[in-house]
């Protein structure tokens, strides 16, 4: 059953975005007196002051450098429609609908903070567009981060009117064409409503979401190829003895120490041990992939912050019946945590990238054979085992370590110099979704060699392995039979890339 996340003033979690991207949870927008009263109170701030002939930026104004030029009272319900049509300038390929979900949804989410100044109607559309999946194609790339995500925005704001393409029903269309499949007509934007929805951070914060959930899984998964690694060149286990971790108390050390050990059997002699000390790839994984885990709460905690934040401008105070202009579309903290990500994320590319250039040299691998050909006879001379995969690792983990340059460093200013420091912050987020596809990629070939590495060592000498970890191994045989001669992997590196992707296994207990 698709569990129901309802969306109001409570707070949104990393999670909830994660499930609706993936349309395991349903939008459900609160319906209560109590909370209506709350959105529509907003609205009726700006309408007071509108009556008033009062001045409110993006309303009574033109954007950006432009708010010096007024605009009249009778041209206030065209402006935002014109602010969507010139920022429909993206470029690039389109968000993913998983993608699209997420932006979705955190608009919504910051949009119920109730600091917005729009109408308990639009809130109704966006929890429809989530509930329908009509999903409008957004271009990835056209954001400096402050304004916020104004222009990937705009085409929420545009396909709300009827003007953009969505996805609908297996199909690409005019949102007018979609909404009028469900018997109802485009959205007639208010005076701030347009500015409300673009101007904010919802593009960046999203990706941020996913690409958070994709690191801490990879956390788990690099911990798992780390034991499958020691245990295929016969490394040492005592590496991850817990009295040696607990001198120095990183808890995410500690946490990749108590993963990889729960995986190994220690005994008093490791029988294929011929090393006092193993290599840094193995010997300091938990240091490595601790650090990674060690910044995820930090990283989950500013989400959480940005998430459930009103994070355009003005913003509206009902309570004390003001309007406050300010920048808090600023994307700063998300610039600055997927800076730390995908920095983090590649360091376990590389980890992994070493790891299989440990298990492919006979002059490292402890007896394996070269490349971890399990070729015999005839085939044994002409195969070569992983040894293509090798350079792929090499080729993906470069890429993904060019990306790890900070983003948001680069500031622009732009837009008659109003937007004169930007955050960059969409940039940064698209980099870390980058840099973590490609440390899947290594993660995937690193992941089916070191099991390959395992199934070999079984024929020197005795493996020292857990329960469960033979027999997760024995499933890997069947669905990655040995290279017993050469053949294409492209397919099977993509089906093991689909399964990290899914998060199909679960290797470690929550802790």
């Amino acid at each position: 059953m698709c569990q129901s996340i309802i969306f109001s003033r409570s707070p949104l979690s990393v999670a909830d975005v994660v499930n609706l991207s993936q349309a395991k949870s349903s939008a459900v927008l609160d319906d209560s007196a109590d909370f209506i009263e709350w959105i529509e109170a907003g609205a009726r701030v700006i309408d007071d002051v509108l009556r008033k002939d009062g001045k409110i930026y993006g309303v009574t104004t033109g954007y950006g450098d432009s708010c010096e030029v007024s605009v009249p009272l009778e041209s206030v319900n065209q402006l935002p429609v014109n602010l969507t049509r010139f920022h429909g300038c993206g470029l690039g390929k389109y968000f993913s609908e998983a993608e699209t979900r997420a932006i979705l949804a955190v608009r919504l989410g910051s949009l119920c903070q109730g600091y917005s100044g729009v109408s308990y109607k639009l809130l109704q559309r966006l929890s429809l567009m989530l509930q329908h999946d009509i999903l409008p194609l957004i271009p990835e790339e056209g954001s400096v981060g402050a304004s916020g995500d104004l222009t990937p925005l705009s085409y929420i704001a545009g396909a709300l009117i009827g003007e953009r393409e969505v996805r609908f029903q297996g199909k690409t269309m005019l949102s007018s064409e979609a909404f009028s499949a469900l018997g109802i007509e485009p959205y007639q934007l208010r005076p701030k409503e347009a500015l409300a929805l673009m101007n904010g951070t919802a593009v960046m914060t999203a990706l941020a979401c996913l690409a958070y959930d994709s690191a801490r899984y990879l956390c788990q998964l690099s911990s798992r190829i780390t034991s499958l690694t020691l245990a295929a060149v016969g490394g040492n286990p005592y590496h991850f003895d817990e009295q040696l971790h607990a001198v120095k108390p990183h808890a995410g050390q500690q946490q990749v120490a108590a993963w990889i050990r729960s995986d190994l059997v220690v005994a008093e002699t490791h029988p294929t041990q011929t090393r006092l000390q193993d290599r840094y790839s193995i010997r300091c994984a938990p240091h490595i992939v601790g650090a990674v885990q060690d910044a995820l709460p930090f990283i989950e905690r500013t989400l959480l912050d940005e998430l459930n934040s009103a994070n355009d401008n003005p913003i509206v105070d009902s309570q004390a019946q003001r309007i406050h202009h300010g920048g808090h579309f600023y994307g700063g903290h998300i610039a600055m945590v997927m800076d730390l990500l995908k920095t983090q994320v590649a360091n376990l590319a590389d980890l992994h990238d070493r790891q299989m250039a440990l298990m492919l040299d006979e002059k490292s691998n402890n007896g394996l054979p070269a490349n971890l050909s399990a070729a015999t006879g005839e085939e044994k001379p002409l195969s070569h085992g992983f040894k293509a995969v090798q350079i792929g690792c090499s080729a993906w983990t470069a890429e993904a370590l060019k990306l790890t340059m900070p983003a948001s460093v680069f500031s622009r200013s732009t837009e008659c110099h109003n937007q004169d420091k930007v955050s960059m912050g969409t940039i940064a987020a698209r980099d870390c979704r980058r840099v973590i596809e490609l440390t899947e990629q290594v993660a995937a070939a690193a992941f089916m060699a070191a099991s390959h590495g395992c199934l070999l060592r079984k024929n020197i000498s005795e493996l020292v392995l857990t329960e469960p970890l033979q027999a997760f191994l024995e499933q890997q045989q069947t669905e990655f039979p040995l290279l017993t001669k050469d053949r294409p992997l492209e397919m099977e590196l993509r089906k093991m890339l689909n399964y990290i992707a899914q998060q199909h296994w679960q290797f470690y207990k929550a802790t």
